[in-house]
C-alpha cells in the first residue's frame, strides 16, 4: 500500500505519491480545485495506486499557531475522512516547503513559467518524503 502526499493551494492541489515500499515519494500532478471534481480525481488516483494513507501539508504559522491555511487544510482533512473511512488521514507541518522548492527551482534556472507549473506537485512530494523519513519501520 502507499502513501498519498497533498499540497492544498486555493486553486489547486499538488499530489505525490510513494513507491510501494514506502521509502521515495515522487511527484505526481496537479488538480485544479473544483468542488466535488477534486474529491473524485483524488478518488482515481486512491483506487489506481492503492493509496492506505493521505498525508495533508499543514502550513502552520512561523511561531507554530494555525492560520487561515492551516485552517482549511484541517477542515480538508476531516472532508477526507468521511469520504474516505478505510483511509488513515495524517497532517503534516510543511512550514517553507513551497519556498525551499521555489528556491531550488530558482538555484536551478527554471523558468518562472515553468516553476509556476510544478512548484504545488514539488511540494506535495516534499511533504510526503518528510513523513515517510519521519516514519521510516
Amino acid at each position: 500500500m502507499r502513501c498519498m502526499g497533498l499540497d492544498l493551494g486555493e486553486k489547486t492541489i499538488g499530489v505525490a505519491v510513494s513507491d510501494l515500499l514506502g521509502l521515495t515519494a515522487q511527484g505526481l500532478k496537479v488538480i485544479k480545485r473544483e468542488g466535488q471534481d477534486e474529491l473524485e480525481e483524488l478518488a482515481q488516483i486512491i483506487k489506481d495506486y492503492e493509496v492506505s494513507t493521505i498525508v495533508i501539508g499543514l502550513p502552520k504559522n512561523m511561531n507554530n499557531t494555525l492560520g487561515p491555511r492551516a485552517i482549511m487544510s484541517q477542515e480538508f482533512a476531516e472532508v477526507l475522512q468521511k469520504r474516505f473511512p478505510q483511509l488513515n488521514i495524517v497532517l503534516q507541518d510543511e512550514r517553507l516547503t513551497t519556498a525551499e522548492i521555489q528556491r531550488q527551482l530558482i538555484s536551478a534556472d527554471v523558468s518562472r513559467n515553468k516553476r509556476k507549473k510544478v512548484v504545488d506537485k514539488m511540494a506535495a512530494m516534499l511533504i510526503l518524503q518528510t513523513y515517510l523519513d519521519k516514519n521510516k519501520k
